[in-house]
């Protein structure tokens, strides 16, 4: 069975930083993209950031690039978000999404339950 369990969120104020984890088990990762998605209060999820588990090739949002960098832990199936340069409107619960690129089935895609992330002013 797929779980992916998040970590690192919390209070944080503009212009800090905070580092999200997702632990990932249950398969191998390597035909996966790994995503982490957001969603703050009255929007709809949004994309964040994107690797490739296998190439580690990446995708950002523009509204996070050059602030936020997503990387991969192969030796501890984990995926992190490293977040700098916080703004308020950052604020949301983040999610972690793992997506088998071969099959792109919608069985075959995975959530973590999230971790808040309150960036103050």
């Amino acid at each position: 069975q797929v779980q992916l369990v998040e970590s690192g969120g919390g209070l944080v104020q503009a212009g800090g930083s905070l580092r999200l984890s997702c632990a990932a088990s249950g398969r191998t990762f390597s035909n996966y993209a790994m995503a982490w998605f957001r969603q703050a209060p009255g929007k709809e999820r949004e994309f964040v950031a994107a690797i490739k588990w296998s190439a580690g090739s990446t995708l950002y949002a523009d509204s996070v690039k050059g602030r936020f960098t997503i990387s991969r832990d192969n030796a501890k199936n984990t995926v992190y978000l490293q977040m700098d340069s916080l703004k308020p409107e950052d604020t949301a619960v983040y999610y972690c999404n793992a997506e088998n690129r071969l099959t792109l089935s919608p069985s075959d895609n995975y959530w973590g339950h999230g971790t808040q992330v309150t960036v103050s002013s």
